[in-house]
């Protein structure tokens, strides 16, 4: 059933939240509000006990597969006691009104109101009627177990310091420095004998051994020796010697020379 051959205006369609035990009495206070009305209750399920309880002449009650066959027929006021399951059917409900419809609503049926919203591209309004809303569950408050501060014994207290035994330091007594002085032996450092320094004797040059190395009375002449025995120069002169550069000496200008 296409959405475009509904007649009824936005503002004309609601939503009334309502749970499913008092579902019965609001459909009653509306057709009492609504007596010079033709209206059609549609229904998704059994439709008996609704039927008994509404006898009014301008109510006819029907539901969805009854509607089905009756394409012709239309109402002034359409109520759906319950959604179905497809949206599709929804509206093909709604296109028998010609200007009103009204939803009545349970927390349980929020599931099928969405995807008939999402078909009709547009967001139903929802108004709570007094007297047939929800009533605010009240959480259950816990009951906070009272914290008992354990009370402040002086007493014990008092005995815990009692037990306290301060510290005390061992009995050491430091050396005195007086005439057990003499009984540490104290290290004795060695002096200095200038004799032995001059006992050493010098390294001599003794000749040259078989390959003509120079021979010397002590462990080693070569650093400070050559290997015929003559002593080695300190610095030897370089085999290079940097280039020189002739600078001849400037002459004097004409004015030097007549302040002068």
């Amino acid at each position: 059933m296409p959405s475009s051959q509904i007649t009824i205006k936005h503002n004309k369609h609601r939503v009334h939240p309502c749970p499913n035990n008092k579902k019965l009495l609001l459909l009653q206070s509306l057709v009492e509000q609504n007596s010079n009305l033709h209206i059609i209750v549609a229904t998704a399920q059994e439709n008996i006990f609704i039927k008994e309880a509404i006898k009014a002449d301008n109510v006819k009650v029907f539901n969805d597969s009854e509607l089905a066959e009756l394409p012709e027929l239309k109402c002034e006021l359409l109520i759906s006691y319950d959604l179905p399951s497809d949206p599709v059917i929804y509206i093909s409900r709604l296109v028998k009104t010609t200007q009103n419809a009204l939803i009545l609503l349970d927390i349980s049926e929020q599931k099928e109101l969405y995807p008939i919203e999402t078909l009709l591209k547009r967001v139903i309004k929802q108004e709570i009627i007094t007297g047939f809303e929800y009533e605010p569950v009240q959480k259950e408050k816990k009951e906070q177990k009272s914290f008992d501060k354990p009370k402040y014994d002086k007493i014990k207290k008092e005995a815990k310091k009692s037990e306290y035994k301060p510290f005390e330091k061992s009995k050491y007594e430091k050396p005195k420095k007086n005439s057990e002085k003499s009984q540490n032996k104290d290290y004795e450092k060695p002096k200095y004998d200038k004799s032995k320094k001059d006992d050493k004797k010098t390294n001599k040059y003794l000749g040259k051994d078989e390959n003509g190395k120079a021979i010397f009375s002590g462990k080693s002449g070569e650093r400070n020796h050559s290997y015929d025995g003559t002593p080695k120069n300190k610095y030897n002169e370089p085999k290079k010697v940097g280039r020189k550069i002739s600078i001849k000496a400037r002459k004097p200008k004409d004015n030097e020379e007549s302040l002068s």
